[in-house]
């Protein structure tokens, strides 16, 4: 299945999880700061810590996110994202936890002009949990 996701200056989107889909992320246009958050390690023991990647993409670049790893972008200027999975949507499927946990630590830029220097999110994205209570979840289930 193939996706298209388009994004203002300043949005952020994640950080998105999935047990059961690879993701394929192409920028057509614009730049984005784009981390990856490997929480295999944490979802197989709680007292491990996850992997963060941080990394600019622009127009053209390219990156595969593997099942398990989390993942999401802000975009730095307005973005369109084509993003192609290797399963049809299945809401079940479809997790997350929350963009600023200090237990990740990623170091998202402050967005100038915005209250706070906080990023545009949507409500899924301002109700992800912790990324504890995410893996707590996964595994009462």
């Amino acid at each position: 299945q193939y996706n298209q996701s388009s994004s203002g200056k300043g949005t952020l989107r994640g950080l998105h999880y999935h047990r059961r889909q690879l993701d394929y992320w192409t920028v057509v246009s614009g730049l984005a700061l784009v981390a990856l958050v490997d929480v295999r390690p944490v979802v197989a023991d709680a007292t491990a810590h996850a992997i963060v990647e941080l990394r600019e993409m622009a127009a053209g670049d390219t990156v595969t996110i593997p099942t398990g790893v989390a993942h999401g972008f802000l975009a730095l200027e307005p973005l369109q994202l084509l993003y192609l999975v290797t399963n049809e949507y299945d809401g079940s499927d479809e997790l997350g936890f929350a963009w600023d946990d200090p237990a990740v630590g990623i170091e998202w830029p402050a967005i100038p002009g915005a209250p706070d220097g906080r990023p545009i999110l949507s409500d899924r994205d301002l109700s992800n949990p912790s990324l504890v209570e995410l893996v707590n979840s996964l595994r009462e289930a």
